[in-house]
């Protein structure tokens, strides 16, 4: 049993967008940084998704057959809410989920990782065509929709009764935050306006070892405190901010063996070689010591918080992340 290393090609977006990687490029230096697997959106980087043309999937093959990272994760979407008058039936939902599963195998992919809030009815009509693909479903436990949510809790519970080896989870580590991310408090700050003394609020409630999820009541109304302080221009760091959770690891301990993957978020790599929100070590440690095995790649999202007239820093980010991971799970495997 071992702990491997990937990246989500995500985490190297805006080079792919604005044309200084092609996707061809991207691999090459995936193998450059001897990045184990990686994990893909098909929506973002293959045209006509799910159905994309025998043109591109000829290219795919071609970059495949010299790349040496292997294909770990499809992450896809159900966009139930396609049209303006109505929401997809679940007949809809399903078939669009099968063309999913049928073009991961195609890619040479094994999971597909559910984007959160996908409802729990998929699982037992999608069962059928996983088993005969051989890809795995897994849903992603994200930062603001995570095992509080009525949605995700029905997800479980639905993936505990069927109990199948094709059905799982995918953990996203936002939820393992020891404090708000820098890059994010600064360009709100810098670039945005926000009230410094509001970014202060959220970032008090980690020197509690809480979080801003506490700055919203249950009745999903702002404390007092708060609500005395926003103004409209603050409310997209508000709305924001409590999305970095701070939730105690034991929390996947009667999980461990329903989780497929995890998404090691990535917003900052310091000088000294740690990301500044997110203990790595800490967790890499836990899952060691719980006997996981399987991928734990790098999705770098600082990309979004670059700071105006500053150079765009995703490959030089992910190296350093992927640098921490190898060395960290070289340690603790010995």
């Amino acid at each position: 049993m071992a702990i491997k290393t990937a990246v989500s090609l995500y985490s190297l977006q805006d080079e792919f967008m604005n044309g200084r990687m092609s996707l061809e490029e991207i691999m090459a230096f995936l193998d450059e940084q001897g990045v184990e697997g990686f994990e893909i959106l098909p929506d973002q980087m293959l045209h006509g998704t799910p159905n994309p043309s025998e043109e591109i999937l000829t290219e795919w093959d071609r970059i495949m057959a010299k790349t040496k990272a292997k294909p770990v994760c499809a992450d896809v979407f159900l966009n139930t809410n396609l049209y303006k008058n109505r929401t997809l039936t679940q007949k809809e939902s399903i078939d669009l989920l099968i063309e999913e599963i049928k073009l991961a195998k195609r890619l040479g992919f094994k999971l597909i990782r559910l984007v959160s809030m996908v409802p729990a009815f998929v699982i037992k009509p999608l069962l059928p065509y996983c088993e005969k693909y051989d890809v795995a479903i897994a849903l992603e436990i994200h930062a603001g929709m995570s095992f509080d949510e009525p949605a995700t809790a029905e997800f479980i519970e639905e993936m505990k009764r069927v109990n199948s080896p094709y059905v799982g989870l995918v953990v996203d580590t936002g939820i393992f935050c020891d404090r708000i991310p820098r890059v994010f408090n600064e360009f709100n700050k810098q670039v945005l306006g926000v009230n410094p003394a509001i970014i202060d609020y959220f970032n008090a409630f980690f020197d509690k070892g809480l979080d801003g999820t506490h700055a919203i009541d249950e009745n999903h109304n702002f404390q007092p405190e708060l609500a005395a302080m926003v103004e409209p221009k603050d409310m997209p760091y508000v709305m924001l901010a409590d999305g970095y959770e701070n939730t105690p690891l034991s929390v996947l301990d009667d999980l461990i063996p329903f989780i497929k993957h995890f998404h090691f978020k990535l917003w900052e790599m310091t000088d000294e070689g740690v990301e500044y929100s997110v203990d790595y070590k800490k967790i890499l440690q836990y899952l060691h010591d719980k006997g996981y095995d399987g991928y734990v790649a790098t999705e770098y999202e600082g990309n979004r918080w670059i700071l105006p007239g500053n150079p765009m820093v995703e490959k030089e980010q992910v190296a350093a992340h992927q640098k921490l991971l190898r060395e960290t799970i070289a340690e603790i495997e010995g």
